[in-house]
């Protein structure tokens, strides 16, 4: 088994030939020694002019000295394809990883499962030598929401809805909807996949209505594929639909929000707006905030989560509604409310 110095010489010098072009004036030494440590190579111009030189005895390779600087280059006609990937790509693949696994059929999986065993098996290989390696280990996305486990997805109801949405064809299901308690046969014209957090979504239109709606992937009991085309592709698309705030759930309607904050919460609002014409007026105590928002069960759970950080001044009916909800919580934590 190769020592870890001569497994990092062997990485770097692939990851050098990977960055040669095929055709003149060629790249500069200096460049190459950029990109190589770029990528986290401890190594210096010297050593990869010392590199260029040993590798040209083996592969074709040639220097154009026509003027300076020298440019290097793969010999014209020479047809070269090196396998594997490079260090950047290794990352990449390893960070990317986890996000697209609950996107892709098991399909394209398949083709990229040797791709992510041959990202992984390079970063174990160059872990001890390269800081760049380690990165994967460095870095994370962490949802910001309460820490739930995500749900349980049988793995052959997702890759029949995933062939659905490809193939474009309807979908006969049972789905569970946790709202109403109650088990459906539906016949769905699949648009597409969102992952929203830990739970991914098929957005569909059910037969025979045409309103487009979210349909939990982990509540499917059955899904048949049809020989039937999906209905509504031409007049769906994905991104304006998200633009929507749809994923936020409720109506799309847009509102103007005008609450009263503390001025702790007016300092993290501020961070990160509501929204571009957001505005914060300040008052003897706290803040006036208003902002237009989608009224979304998102925006009442937000509101709900700041309890008395933040009161509701309108609309009315929004005020109304928050008002309800904590007035019927507040019950339930009174003190004779314990013994029911």
């Amino acid at each position: 088994m190769p020592s870890t110095k001569t497994h990092n010489a062997l990485s770097r010098q692939w990851e050098l030939l990977q960055q040669l072009p095929k055709r003149s004036p060629g790249i500069t030494v200096t460049e190459l020694h950029s990109r190589l440590a770029a990528a986290g190579y401890a190594i210096s111009r010297r050593s990869v002019e010392r590199d260029l030189h040993d590798l040209s005895l083996v592969f074709p390779l040639q220097c154009n000295d026509a003027g300076t600087p020298f440019g290097w280059y793969w010999k014209p006609g020479v047809s070269v394809e090196l396998q594997g990937i490079t260090l950047t790509e290794a990352v990449s693949l390893a960070l990317v990883e986890d996000a697209v696994r609950p996107l892709l059929p098991g399909s394209m999986l398949s083709v990229l499962e040797p791709r992510f065993e041959h990202a992984r098996q390079k970063l174990r290989g160059l872990g001890d030598g390269n800081p760049a390696a380690r990165w994967p280990d460095k870095v994370a996305s962490v949802r910001a929401d309460f820490n739930l486990q995500a749900p349980e997805i049988q793995a052959d109801l997702l890759e029949a809805l995933q062939h659905a949405v490809i193939s474009e064809q309807q979908v006969h299901c049972q789905y569970y909807s946790a709202h109403s308690d109650k088990l459906s046969e539906l016949t769905l014209n699949p648009l597409a996949i969102v992952q929203r957090g830990l739970v991914t979504y098929l957005i569909a239109t059910a037969e025979p209505y045409t309103d487009i709606r979210q349909f939990a992937v982990h509540r499917f009991r059955t899904a048949t594929l049809l020989d039937t085309a999906c209905r509504g592709l031409g007049s769906f698309e994905l991104q304006a639909y998200l633009d929507t705030d749809a994923l936020q759930f409720g109506t799309p309607e847009k509102i103007r929000l005008k609450a009263w904050v503390s001025e702790h919460q007016a300092r993290l609002i501020r961070e990160t707006p509501l929204s571009a014409d957001m505005l914060l007026e300040p008052l003897a105590q706290g803040f006036q905030l208003q902002a237009t928002v989608t009224n979304s069960w998102q925006l009442h759970w937000w509101i709900l989560s700041l309890g008395d950080a933040l009161v509701v001044q309108g609309p009315p009916a929004l005020r109304q509604q928050v008002g309800d909800t904590l007035r019927r919580a507040a019950a339930a934590y009174a003190p004779d409310a314990c013994s029911q």
